[in-house]
């Protein structure tokens, strides 16, 4: 029997890792706490509970963060137009912040020394989790199993683990027909790793068809409307459940690509994320709508930034807050309504409005001369033609 080395509490999912995980920290004499965390998944939560309580946890802690999750997560990040890579809308990056914030509060809270999650050594996750545990609690001490030579020396790969599964009763809903990794949250669904490590391996995309939809924003989005049935939703989680409905019923959102991790290697991953494709299109054309020309492009500098670190797990760093002020400022203006619709998988932007438009109908019009002299052209072609 393993000596008492104090409380630990897991970043617990449920899934093949952590249910070992649980398993193998009470063989080393530790108490463990599981931390479930509910950010959108559709998971069947209070068997969850049961089953962390049958492999042996002192206490299982359910916490419902969808709200703090749109609302303090997406939201910045729908308002930087944040893309990592230019394609990546950042759903795990942007979830792993929020569930350590509350990992590190049931800590605290139990008077526990040691925080626990079944990240991988070679990903990003690891990363994201420790930063936010470190910056939130720089006294928390982190046990990350997949790095102790004595946890991935006896499981080197997934038959070993389920083996150590069925020898301690671990029920798992994973099996060898269906080997790859899922992660799901409200902004994204993620797939990597088994068969789909073969960039080759063939993605099929699921069939769509059409919708039209208005999206009402200012400073962050506060109204959806169908057009075809007239429905509205207007809080916070409940848009973005919406739009999530909507849109990934349409197929919008899918992409395939590989990335550079922050660890230094490239990972080939499959995300869904359907209201937040939605939400970056429409924020885009009404802030270009509505924002100066001269700080949109500082703005769009920041974004990269921000897009930056948040994939790398600076979430809770002194420069992404910074980042997130100066970001939150750039959006006084970006007030209106964009009309869209979405086909095959494609959003398509139909419309604006703004009581905050620069655009001047009467200026740019090439029927009506308006408060512009043509023959000032002239003088400015001149000087830029001096090079």
């Amino acid at each position: 029997m393993a000596q008492p080395k104090g409380t630990v509490v897991l970043a617990y999912s449920g899934g093949l890792d952590t249910s070992c995980i649980l398993v193998w920290l009470k063989d080393q004499g530790y108490d463990v706490i599981a931390y479930l965390a509910n950010i959108g998944q559709k998971e069947d939560f209070e068997a969850a509970r049961k089953k962390a309580q049958g492999l042996g946890a002192k206490k299982v802690y359910i916490e419902d963060i969808s709200k703090e999750f749109v609302e303090e997560f997406i939201w910045p990040a729908v308002q930087a137009n944040a893309l990592y890579e230019d394609r990546y809308l950042l759903g795990t990056a942007l979830a792993r912040p929020c569930i350590a914030r509350k990992l590190v509060e049931i800590a605290q809270r139990e008077g526990a020394q040691y925080v626990a999650h079944g990240a991988t050594g070679k990903g990003n996750d690891q990363v994201r989790f420790e930063l936010s545990c470190y910056a939130l609690c720089p006294k928390i001490k982190v046990i990350a199993p997949w790095r102790l030579p004595e946890f991935y020396q006896r499981f080197p790969g997934r038959r070993e683990l389920m083996d150590y599964a069925k020898k301690h009763g671990i029920p798992v809903p994973v099996t060898p027909q269906t080997p790859w990794s899922m992660d799901e949250n409200l902004m994204h669904i993620s797939y990597e790793a088994g068969i789909l490590e073969n960039p080759k391996v063939i993605d099929h995309s699921r069939p769509a068809s059409l919708a039209a939809t208005g999206l009402r924003a200012s400073r962050v989005p506060v109204k959806v409307t169908n057009a075809g049935d007239g429905a509205t939703h207007c809080s916070a989680l409940e848009l973005f459940v919406y739009l999530n409905d909507i849109a990934g019923k349409h197929g919008v959102g899918r992409i395939d690509i590989v990335e550079n991790r922050f660890v230094g290697m490239k990972s080939r991953g499959i995300y869904e994320t359907p209201a937040g494709t939605i939400l970056y299109h429409a924020h885009l054309d009404i802030e270009a709508f509505t924002m100066d020309r001269e700080v949109r492009k500082i703005k769009q500098g920041l974004a990269l930034k921000f897009s930056e670190l948040v994939y790398n797990g600076f979430w809770h760093s002194p420069e992404c807050e910074f980042l997130r002020q100066c970001i939150g400022c750039s959006q006084e203006a970006v007030v209106g309504t964009v009309r869209l619709s979405v086909l095959k998988g494609q959003v398509y932007i139909l419309g604006r409005e703004s009581p905050r438009s620069l655009y001047n109908e009467e200026l740019v019009s090439m029927n009506v001369q308006g408060d512009y002299e043509p023959a000032d052209a002239t003088g400015f072609i001149n000087i830029n033609s001096l090079r």
